[in-house]
């Protein structure tokens, strides 16, 4: 029987009396991959925050005892004039130079010489504000690497980033699977990408409509819950005006 990292019974989130979340209960297995699906609107970040513990709810979020979490948020916005460079970011979190370079090879950046290089002057000492959208991300990754978690929460990781020429989000995060023990949970808006990546999905519109393997979780009965039974704008839900 493979273990429980996580186990979620009766989750209920209420927030300024509105119930955001009703009876949610699922659980995730170690190394597994767990998608989150909805329309906006669904819960699908509070649910994030009740797991992080960063909101009051009811019911049972149980975490393995050796549970080390890494948290991605789908957005921060970095001023162009933030006078941060990568290291200082980073340091925020680990001192240790060498980790941080580790990790930083470990989502991709490249080295020349003895350096890690962002278009030909060193990484670590670029300021943030200056990195493209994909590179900003990979460096997001990079600190919730910090401190060797064994579970990453990823708010969206943004399709239409490509965080390098040869990666997309998603193919660094199975790639990192690989090369070290990860279970993830990601908030996605693609189906494809959930198909692809996803050893179970969470179909979630305040309520629980369906989970298990997404091809026998996902079906046309459950994506009308999810969307109304308009859904064919599905791959752009989140430009939908409703």
């Amino acid at each position: 029987m493979e273990e429980n990292i996580l186990k979620v019974t009766n989750l209920n989130v209420t927030l300024n009396t509105h119930k955001i979340l009703e009876n949610i209960s699922f659980e995730v297995k170690r190394d597994d991959t767990l998608a989150i699906i909805g329309p906006n609107g669904a819960g699908k970040t509070v649910l994030f925050k009740a797991l992080l513990g960063l909101l009051p709810y009811d019911g049972q979020v149980e975490w393995a005892k050796d549970v080390k979490i890494g948290y991605v948020p789908q957005r921060l916005n970095i001023e162009k004039d933030v006078p941060l460079t990568v290291e200082e970011f980073l340091k925020f979190k680990e001192k240790d130079l060498e980790i941080i370079e580790r990790v930083l090879l470990q989502v991709g950046f490249k080295t020349e010489g003895d350096h890690l290089i962002h278009r030909g002057k060193r990484l670590l000492k670029t300021r943030l504000g200056v990195l493209s959208g994909g590179e900003f991300q990979r460096v997001l990754i990079a600190f919730a690497l910090l401190g060797a978690p064994n579970v990453l929460l990823f708010d969206e990781p943004t399709s239409g980033v490509d965080v390098s020429a040869e990666e997309t989000v998603y193919m660094l995060i199975d790639r990192l699977k690989k090369e070290v023990d990860l279970t993830i949970i990601f908030i996605s808006h693609e189906l494809e990408v959930v198909y692809r990546y996803a050893e179970h999905v969470l179909c979630l519109n305040k309520e629980k409509v369906c989970y298990g393997p997404p091809r026998e979780a996902i079906d046309k009965a459950s994506l009308a819950k999810l969307y109304g039974e308009d859904v064919h704008f599905y791959k752009h839900e989140h430009h939908h005006v409703h």
